[in-house]
């Protein structure tokens, strides 16, 4: 029978003897493990962690996997929510998920680990995580609490500030009013089109494209996004972001961008939308960088984020009324529940949502008081 990409035969070699026996099989067993995550198509940065992650829980047992029991993993559990340090729930949740995701790879008779360790060792590898003794997803959403869309009056004074930076900046003569400018366009269009700010660092020219229903925005009508983020094991997810009527503001702005200062930066022959003056890509750091030093400018609440104003853009999308598909589509997300959650409408739109349901249920010159 063919050997499965990660079993112990791939790895081992039958009648090798090592001087360090425990040593040696547990570094095969992560390699037969690595094996298995490539074949999934599973990301490096993801593989690695998983990785460190049981060899940091091997070194806390003191123990091997085939001598891991249920109570290592509650003791370890029990370490993280300590002290001053400790972890976030959604953290200590992935953990377990890949201390699960190990232990059933060791135990798939089709890896043969069962056999070696028990031949080897005389014990065997079992599954540790149980549903009593791991944390359990209660919430499809574990991000902060504090973490809230921006309102309108805190919208358009991180506008305000932005383009007064700009204006400041240009009327000093002094030199980056072209990268002050490249920066506040990039902020506008994260909210513009609801982006994350991976898929708004690596938007090129080409990503730019127009909407024949709207001749009228030339090659602005739509934002192809590239790099979307990606499911466990697959590759990006890609989605055409359109640009809506409410938003056609942003279009002036990235036309005088790219068609006007843009050439400034002498980075023709790159294809990068946001260039430095070095002419390389504009990193995630610097926008979480420029975007925090306009927040703090303003006094706004140190938990507001870049992304926040991804939940701002789903928020203000479903009060102007577009159905939640259309929704869910434009901000690429694969269940529409998780559009749901990143929804808070203000306190004027339900107040007016309110007022037409009150107005389709009480006549107009009827008292409110004598309805039954």
């Amino acid at each position: 029978m063919a050997a499965v990409p990660g079993s112990a035969r791939l790895v081992l070699v039958e009648g090798v003897v090592h001087l360090n026996e425990p040593q040696a099989v547990f570094e095969a067993m992560l390699k037969g493990w690595e094996r298995q995550q490539r074949s999934r198509l599973l990301g490096d940065a993801t593989i690695r962690q998983r990785e460190r992650l049981v060899r940091r829980f091997t070194e806390f047992a003191e123990s091997f996997p085939w001598g891991w029991s249920a109570s290592d993993v509650e003791d370890f559990t029990v370490s993280l929510t300590s002290g001053d340090d400790r972890l976030a729930h959604s953290t200590i949740r992935g953990y377990h998920l890949a201390l699960r995701m190990f232990c059933d790879y060791l135990t798939d008779s089709r890896y043969e680990w069962v056999r070696q360790c028990r031949d080897r060792f005389g014990q065997v590898p079992t599954q540790v995580c149980h549903e009593w003794n791991t944390v359990a997803h209660l919430n499809e959403y574990e991000g902060r609490p504090q973490r809230r869309p921006f309102t309108v009056d805190e919208l358009q004074g991180l506008f305000d500030y932005l383009d007064d930076q700009v204006g400041r900046i240009g009327a000093a003569g002094r030199k980056g009013s072209a990268s002050a400018l490249r920066d506040t366009v990039m902020i506008k269009t994260a909210y513009a089109y609801g982006l994350r700010r991976n898929e708004l660092a690596r938007l090129d020219l080409a990503d730019l494209r127009p909407n024949p229903h709207m001749p009228q925005w030339g090659g602005y009508g739509s934002v192809h996004v590239r790099f979307g983020k990606a499911s466990k094991g697959s590759l990006p997810r890609r989605r055409t972001v359109l640009t809506v009527p409410e938003f056609d503001w942003a279009v002036d702005g990235m036309r005088h961008w790219v068609e006007q200062v843009r050439p400034l930066f002498r980075a023709a022959d790159h294809p990068a939308l946001w260039p430095t003056e070095r002419l390389t890509r504009v990193s995630t750091r610097h926008i979480d960088q420029r975007f925090a030093a306009a927040r703090d400018a303003l006094g706004l609440d140190p938990a507001l984020s870049l992304h926040c104003l991804r939940h701002s853009y789903v928020t203000h999308l479903v009060e102007f009324g577009y159905p939640e598909r259309f929704v869910t589509e434009q901000v690429g997300h694969a269940w529409a529940s998780t559009t749901a959650i990143y929804t808070s409408v203000s306190n004027d739109f339900k107040n007016r949502a309110l007022k037409k349901a009150l107005g389709r249920v009480y006549h107009p010159n009827e008292p409110r008081g004598d309805r039954q």
